[in-house]
């Protein structure tokens, strides 16, 4: 694989290492900050509100000025609200935190997209090996991230979290000039650009809702559970460092075989990298309802990061060759919106269920979406199958 997708791999790290970071302690800024205990999770639903906003901007921004110049500005906006919350937190201000919460969920926005980059400094045969590679710089975020959160609290006498927005700017500003080394494909000329079809069109397209489909439910699937894992060990009796034990060993489980998928995908196919992950998601609804010890919670995460890892870089793989060069930005932003919805949904939404009607019965009510794609690709293949002979 080229240096081009190994950079942006290292790019995808540091994103992945300033998102973890920025998880394991903004829910404890709010708890200290916020002036009522309702507004506690403002900072996050505020992140994942600017997350969710920048999808379609990000896409159509890229498509016009280039990837060089759209993952620059992200990062740039990454580092003006890393910087606004490390002023906030001096002056213990919470709302100006909460501003500079929303513009690092920009940033991440804008980096949901180095995988779809990978895919444009890469051979065309070696496109899905380009994804995972792009995905496993998760690995060292997952390794990074937690011991980053930890060191970063001596960094600064200034309040206990301002070292973590610092290091946060730090790695914004480390990816920044990393990108600048990286050989994007020109722009295209808008004079030279070709006019892409409407939307209406553009989803009609073989595979392409099959495709946002199974990204949107990998996705969902996955943060459901996993933020809701910690709130089921602890009710269960269990302390934090085994709940961070466990969600430690689901990221590796999410990114650790992002360095055989895309090989895996080749030799497959994606639809039937796909079918594998629903059958990984299931069977980790299984174990989850079938007991709650150490070993249970375990396995089941691991199982779950691994579904998602099969089910989502298959996803994205197979969405790539479901659109027209001309339609790349406007499939891009379509499809980055609808998946980083539903994030933004499940990340508000676990908490509550788990809550409510509990551990089992929260799984149970995922299993029918990952069934139905199941049964939706499952169908499909059978059909393909029927052409074919």
């Amino acid at each position: 694989m080229n240096r081009n997708v190994w950079l942006l791999s290292v790019c995808q790290a540091l994103l992945m290492t300033g998102n973890i970071l920025l998880i394991s302690v903004i829910g404890l800024v709010g708890q200290t900050l916020a002036p009522d205990s309702s507004m506690i999770t403002l900072p996050v639903a505020l992140q994942f509100l600017g997350l969710m906003s920048a999808t379609i901007p990000a896409s159509l921004i890229m498509g016009k000025l280039g990837r060089r110049f759209g993952f620059s500005l992200g990062n740039l906006v990454g580092i003006s609200g890393a910087s606004i919350a490390t002023y906030a937190l001096s002056l213990q201000n919470f709302y100006f935190f909460c501003f500079g919460t929303f513009l690092l969920g920009i940033g991440i926005g804008f980096g949901t997209l180095y995988r779809f980059a990978a895919i444009e400094v890469c051979d065309e045969n070696a496109r899905h090996r380009a994804i995972s590679i792009s995905m496993a710089g998760g690995v060292l975020a997952a390794m990074l991230g937690p011991n980053l959160a930890v060191y970063s609290q001596q960094w600064s006498t200034d309040g206990l979290y301002v070292g973590a927005f610092m290091a946060l700017i730090g790695l914004n500003i480390l990816a920044l000039i990393l990108l600048q080394t990286i050989r994007f494909p020109k722009p295209v000329e808008p004079s030279k650009q070709v006019r892409a079809d409407a939307l209406r069109v553009i989803i009609r397209e073989p595979n392409f809702m099959l495709a946002v489909f199974a990204a949107m439910i990998a996705y969902a699937v996955m943060n459901i559970l996993m933020t809701a894992t910690p709130l089921a060990m602890i009710g269960c009796g269990f302390d934090f460092d085994k709940a961070a034990g466990v969600i430690e060993w689901h990221v590796l489980g999410m990114f650790a075989p992002a360095f055989f998928t895309g090989k895996l995908i080749e030799r497959f196919g994606a639809r039937q990298m796909i079918l594998f992950g629903g059958v990984l998601f299931v069977l980790c609804v299984m174990i989850n309802i079938h007991g709650q010890s150490i070993w249970h919670f375990s396995i089941a995460l691991v199982l779950l990061g691994i579904g998602w890892n099969f089910m989502f870089i298959a996803a994205t793989g197979l969405f790539s060759q479901s659109y027209k060069a001309n339609n790349k930005s406007k499939a891009q932003a379509f499809n980055e919106f609808f998946v980083f919805s539903c994030v933004t949904v499940t990340a508000l939404l676990s908490g509550w269920l788990e809550s409510t009607v509990g551990w089992e019965a929260m799984n149970l009510y995922v299993l029918p979406f990952v069934l139905a794609v199941i049964v939706l690709f499952g169908l499909n293949n059978y059909k393909a199958k029927k052409v074919a002979i």
